[in-house]
């Protein structure tokens, strides 16, 4: 089969390499009918992260059940199915809490486990032609329709952005008539908007400083904030002032939640208004810690690595980073981060987008075949082109 394979630093080919088995009568084997590029693509691409030449890429995938092992009873072949970018085996004691990202027993000595992922377990990637599924009845999420259905690019989106997108939401505690800010405008940071004002929130604002990404995150109703025509904190500060507040709540102009979707490969803002573009890793958490109101709430989405193989000036190999934890102390500030527990959220998500309430497939605006992941990885690394996301069709 073929297979989009990582070749070293910004460089992917099309590869052909040999179709899956069924190694355990708990596989399937899936024949993947679309297959979307991650952000967290981009930091093996970048060959920040370790990644080997000869991984096959991908986390993203939706498909057909094509074989299927002796032993899976919940799904069938011809049966279409989203894949969630955490393989988990769902009987051990962390997937019985619903901590699938935390499974202890997909990758002995170890935990948690991603489809062409460096660092996370053996699992060959998702843009690709056919794709092995460990533990299937866990795995296998079914889904209505044919491929190519209105709903393809929704759907495909299940595997992992929209529900990250909805888990950095719970992270942060959204709720109804919260203020939001969202820092990151990638696929990501766009569906914790789009997520946070399905569950309720007032006001929601996206900061970034792409033009096409800050228009996806007004076409959700958000508020975009480019960080090029001056500091986001000052600039929501100063929208929120001008919307009038509450009397008696002058202290409280920040936001109620905020979200992280960028990570350690962030763009710091003072280079990208003039000069060499750098990054600075502790751009988003500092802003978020001067934003967030007291007693208020972050989720941290974006990826922080544990292995850096280029780190910024203000990063470490090690993934070490400096963090205003004073600063959040004080404020009373609860912080959650993590990898998503997707199974928790996969079959909700599922059913607001059949109900029409949720419309993830706005971020989507390229597509392509295997044979055009080369060009879209570049495209997509030096945002450019207009990409926001693509989806492969293989």
């Amino acid at each position: 089969m073929k297979a989009v394979v990582y070749d070293g630093p910004r460089t992917v080919s099309v590869h052909d390499v040999p179709d899956p088995e069924i190694e355990h009568p708990t596989d399937v084997v899936v024949r993947v009918t679309s297959s979307a590029l991650c952000g967290t693509d981009l930091h093996m691409y970048d060959g920040r992260t370790g990644a080997e030449p000869g991984l096959v890429l991908g986390h993203e995938p939706l498909g057909v059940v094509e074989r299927a092992g002796n032993a899976v009873t919940a799904v069938s072949e011809g049966d279409r199915v989203v894949l969630p970018t955490h393989l988990y085996c769902g009987t051990c004691p962390q997937c019985a809490r619903g901590l699938t990202a935390a499974c202890s027993r997909i990758r002995p000595g170890a935990f948690g486990a991603a489809y062409g992922y460096a660092g996370m377990g053996p699992f060959r990637g998702a843009q690709a032609e056919l794709l092995r599924v460990p533990f299937a009845d866990a795995n296998c999420v079914p889904l209505p329709g044919t491929p190519g259905d209105r709903h393809e690019d929704a759907f495909v989106l299940l595997a992992d952005a929209f529900v990250t997108g909805w888990h950095a939401t719970e992270l942060a505690g959204v709720g109804p008539g919260d203020s939001v800010a969202v820092f990151g405008a990638g696929t990501v940071g766009l569906l914790a908007a789009h997520a946070a004002l399905i569950r309720g929130a007032g006001q929601v604002y996206v900061v970034d400083h792409v033009p096409r990404r800050l228009a996806v995150a007004a076409e959700f109703g958000a508020v975009p904030v480019d960080f090029s025509d001056g500091d986001p904190v000052e600039q929501i500060r100063s929208h929120r002032a001008d919307l009038g507040l509450p009397p008696g709540e002058r202290g409280t102009d920040g936001v109620d939640r905020a979200i992280d979707a960028v990570g350690f490969q962030c763009l710091d803002r003072a280079s990208a208004r003039g000069g060499e573009p750098r990054e600075n890793p502790r751009q988003v958490i500092s802003d978020i810690a001067r934003l967030v109101n007291p007693a208020g709430g972050v989720g941290v989405a974006g990826v922080y690595a544990a292995k850096d193989l280029d780190p910024a000036p203000e990063g470490h190999a090690d993934g070490s980073l400096r963090v205003p934890w004073a600063t959040l102390f004080d404020k009373g500030v609860r912080v959650g981060f993590g990898r998503t527990h997707d199974r928790r959220y996969t079959r909700l998500l599922r059913d607001l987008i059949l109900d029409g309430r949720a419309c993830p497939e706005k971020v989507i605006t390229h597509h392509g075949s295997l044979a055009d992941a080369p060009r879209l990885y570049r495209a997509f690394d030096r945002r450019a082109e207009g990409v926001v996301k693509a989806a492969l069709r293989p």
